[in-house]
């Protein structure tokens, strides 16, 4: 079923690549007279209003490891892997609500930061090589692997060519403007990866319902249901094959809540963009609209590789559905589907570069050169920003080459951080006697406690492991940190004159995305 892009394709995949690098330097420019300092270039001047925050938290969000690997993941386990997209809905606006009034008020630009305003230098030190480690070798590079390999499967791109062509338009589309450049074209890009996905989504039901039109996609999605039913179960029992991965109700009750605060709210990657907003009420209408497009993704990531059990049987890898359902497109569709695929790409591509030179300028860099210039650390965040992807270009292969679901690979790495990380904010915000040593105690201890629990109990799903040892780490920050001398006077949060009281529409909001997922997981239970 691998077949090449046709010539018309291509033209519409060069017209699309030409039109955003043309788009992000227009959107970059400057006032005459005005240097790009650090809030410009890390913070998009802190000007962004809702639609962007929402677009560019959807579309740095959604890239080759969530188009790709979810549907590989709906290959293999079926509409459950969904519940990643429809439980961070929920964990977004809980994000709006009670995190982003914290953040913003102390007006920072990384959680590192954040981090030694409430607790010490060490622990932002510690936290931002940490970060700086786990966006370079594991995030980076899964969204340019994936990237890849759907360049191979569907255009018949060489991977190593497909690294090296994704990485350089990435470096073309982002390094000049940084988060503006990124946050601003993302509105195109996300247009671009929902109209795209919705149409891959609709043809694949069409050609299972055997006809063209709503009825036959309708028909096409009853059809899917009859035909593969055991790919329909939300919940998944104890004597599923793919339990390891999706552990029953402690899906929804469990360890996955930890895995989304850890990256919808502690994550410098995502929050980057809601930190960069005009107020504290634009982040959170970017905030409701991504939580709704949240809840529309699996239409998009998920649904494909349903079909492709039908369409694409006996696939040898299951990262391999999503590319393998482009080939149902037609010549000049097939182009601009494959254009918005390279658009979630490069989009987290450039969000990535930006967040890793945001951390290494003015949580490493700047310790180190504090009397550096503004102009300088541009500079620097620039060069931090290339040489990360030159790397993960390097590694990507020998780290991702090997694994079937890299989807799987990157949550479950992560988990063993994760834990320690939700401890270490939540405390720090809503605790005022946690200490830097409690808060390091959990941080380091998420590790050598998951590793522990992973050698001990390795039939124990990693999800439920992360819930697991969240609770442990949650009891060990508050022993040592009760053990161990007071935080300094100026260290904890107040909260008394914050207000977490949120507008009716973002009430509405809230209510109608709890009613969306109730009627979703009754009628799929």
């Amino acid at each position: 079923m691998i077949s090449k892009l046709h010539t018309l394709d291509l033209v519409v995949i060069g017209l699309y690549a030409f039109s955003i690098v043309c788009l992000a330097l227009w959107v970059s420019r400057l006032k005459p007279g005005h240097e790009r300092d650090t809030q410009d270039y890390f913070l998009a001047s802190k000007t962004l209003p809702w639609w962007a925050v929402g677009a560019s938290l959807i579309a740095s969000n959604i890239s080759a490891d969530q188009i790709i690997g979810m549907s590989g993941s709906g290959y293999v386990i079926g509409l459950g892997i969904a519940t990643y997209e429809w439980t961070a809905a929920v964990t977004l606006l809980v994000v709006g609500k009670y995190f982003l009034p914290i953040f913003l008020r102390h007006r920072i630009y990384t959680m590192p930061q954040f981090l030694e305003e409430r607790y010490d230098h060490t622990v932002r030190m510690i936290m931002a090589v940490f970060w700086l480690g786990i966006y370079v070798f594991v995030n980076l590079t899964a969204i340019l692997w994936l990237g890849a390999l759907a360049m191979n499967a569907v255009a018949d791109v060489p991977l190593g060519y497909g690294l090296l062509i994704l990485g350089t338009m990435a470096v073309a589309y982002s390094l000049y403007g940084g988060l503006k450049a990124v946050a601003l074209t993302d509105i195109i890009q996300v247009v671009l990866l929902v109209l795209g996905g919705l149409l891959v989504a609709w043809l694949t039901m069409e050609q299972i319902g055997g006809g063209t039109g709503p009825g036959a996609v309708w028909d096409g999605f009853v059809a899917l249901q009859q035909r593969i039913p055991e790919k329909f179960d939300m919940i998944l029992s104890s004597s599923s094959p793919h339990y390891q991965y999706l552990p029953g109700l402690s899906v929804i009750l469990g360890g996955m809540w930890i895995m989304h605060f850890s990256y919808w709210g502690f994550n410098q990657y995502i929050i980057q963009r809601a930190l960069a907003a005009k107020s504290l009420g634009e982040a959170q209408k970017g905030i409701v609209m991504a939580a709704y497009l949240k809840i529309v993704m699996p239409i998009i990531v998920v649904l494909p590789g349903m079909a492709a059990v039908i369409l694409a049987p006996g696939l040898a890898q299951p990262d391999q559905a999503y590319p393998q359902m482009m080939n149902l497109l037609p010549a000049g569709i097939k182009g601009l589907v494959f254009a918005a695929l390279i658009a979630a790409i490069l989009s987290s591509l450039g969000s990535m570069m930006n967040s890793i030179s945001t951390i290494f300028t003015m949580d490493i860099f700047r310790h180190f050169r504090p009397d550096t210039d503004e102009r300088r650390l541009v500079l620097i965040g620039r060069c931090a920003s290339l040489s990360a992807i030159i790397i993960a270009m390097i590694v990507a292969r020998p780290l991702l080459g090997n694994f079937e679901q890299a989807f799987q690979y990157v949550q479950e790495f992560t988990g063993f951080f994760t834990p320690g990380i939700v401890v270490l904010f939540l405390l720090g915000m809503f605790w005022k006697r946690t200490n830097a040593t409690g808060a390091l105690s959990a941080a380091l201890g998420s590790f050598i406690l998951s590793l522990l629990c992973w050698w001990l109990w390795p039939s124990l799903p990693f999800i439920d492991r992360v819930g697991l040892v969240f609770l442990c780490c949650l009891a060990l920050a508050v022993a040592v940190s009760l053990a161990t001398e007071e935080p300094a006077a100026d260290k904890p949060i107040t909260l008394g004159t914050l207000n977490f009281a949120t507008s009716p529409a973002f009430n509405a909001a809230t209510a109608g995305v709890v009613a969306i997922l109730t009627a979703l997981y009754i009628t799929w239970w």
